[in-house]
């Protein structure tokens, strides 16, 4: 009866710590899994943070019959108001530099022209339409009252953050294990590793359980940026949190695996990721809500492991969401790592 060699001489073992090594001499690969997803937050963190009550650009056409507006639009705490000349009124409102433009017809009578495709652009010609109507003598007839709420998590960087992580966890589980994969192919490493009492599946193990190790190193630094700089916070199950970032991380792992089984140059595996990929970075809501794509997309949508990591983890993070809120989604990547990984284990091939 053959006796089971020591832990650290187990091909498993030895094959994970090969890779974490590995790893850490690749500065290339250090800077994209941390250094790049802190320099993203901070870019759209800044661009788009809180500046209080957003207020709408109106321009006004410079004239005799436009200039009684002017003081009347100046004095709404809604609206920053400038004047332009024809023409250069006409190229802001085409380029986006002003939402509203206010002229003046034949009689003298304001008109309003704006573009009604742009949401932005109707609160813009709503507010403009108010104070104009109220400078003329308008008066309400209900005292209607207003009481304001910000809810906590509603920022943009409230959103992003959670995507950046599903993002970090795609492109990490794909480059991190396809490349080495398809790497060690065409330098016909493979074919010396079928000589050895390694296992197939002790390799591929060893690949997604390096993934696994630089995961929780990976999610300090993007959660604690965003935590310093931003203020962000998980307000739901940290229990929670951390099942859906490693289920996320396996099953991304699991797929990179399945694109990298038969892929034997580095072309071919870049070609077949980014196929899988971009089809995520453009439906799956990491920069913007999923639900703007029409609703006969949405099954679709839904069923993407992008999407449900980005909507599982925006739950826990931003509406206080535990285990059982977000259930679908845990469903969801777990199939793709069961389906994903039985498929490479079978397709895989050394040489």
């Amino acid at each position: 009866m053959s006796e089971r060699p020591p832990f650290r001489s187990r091909p498993l073992w030895e094959l994970t710590r090969t890779r974490v090594l590995a790893f850490v001499r690749e500065p290339e690969a250090v800077f994209w899994t941390f250094g790049f997803p802190v320099l993203l937050a901070l870019a759209l963190g800044v661009a788009f943070r809180q500046q209080g009550p957003p207020k709408s650009t109106v321009g006004i056409e410079r004239s005799p019959a436009t200039a009684r507006y002017v003081a009347s639009l100046e004095a709404s705490p809604d609206l920053d108001v400038v004047t332009l000349r024809s023409d250069s009124a006409q190229m802001a409102l085409r380029r986006g530099k002003i939402a509203v433009l206010v002229r003046a017809d034949s009689a003298g009578r304001p008109v309003l022209v704006y573009d009604p495709l742009r949401p932005e652009t109707r609160l813009a010609q709503l507010t403009v339409l108010d104070v104009l109507e109220r400078a003329a003598g308008r008066r309400d007839q209900l005292d209607v009252r207003s009481d304001t709420v910000v809810r906590p998590g509603s920022r943009y960087i409230d959103f992003l953050i959670p995507g950046l992580i599903g993002l970090n966890l795609l492109g990490t589980g794909f480059w991190g294990i396809g490349f080495p994969v398809a790497t060690a192919r065409q330098q016909k490493l493979l074919r010396r590793l079928v000589a050895t009492p390694m296992r197939r599946r002790d390799y591929l193990l060893s690949l997604m359980l390096n993934r696994v190790v630089w995961l929780i190193p990976e999610i300090i630094v993007i959660l604690g940026f965003g935590a310093l700089a931003f203020g962000v916070t998980v307000r739901g199950s940290w229990t929670a949190l951390t099942l859906v970032i490693l289920l996320g991380t396996v099953a991304f792992s699991a797929l990179g695996l399945l694109i990298a089984s038969r892929a034997k140059t580095i072309e071919a595996v870049s070609g077949l990721m980014n196929f899988a990929m971009v089809p995520m970075w453009v439906l799956s809501g990491s920069f913007f809500t999923a639900a703007r794509f029409p609703e006969a997309m949405q099954p679709f949508v839904r069923a993407l492991p992008l999407t449900a990591t980005n909507d599982a983890l925006r739950a826990i993070m931003n509406e206080g969401a535990g285990l059982a809120g977000v259930g679908t989604e845990l469903g969801v990547l777990a199939a793709w790592t069961v389906v994903s990984f039985v498929l490479a284990l079978k397709l895989f091939r050394w040489e």
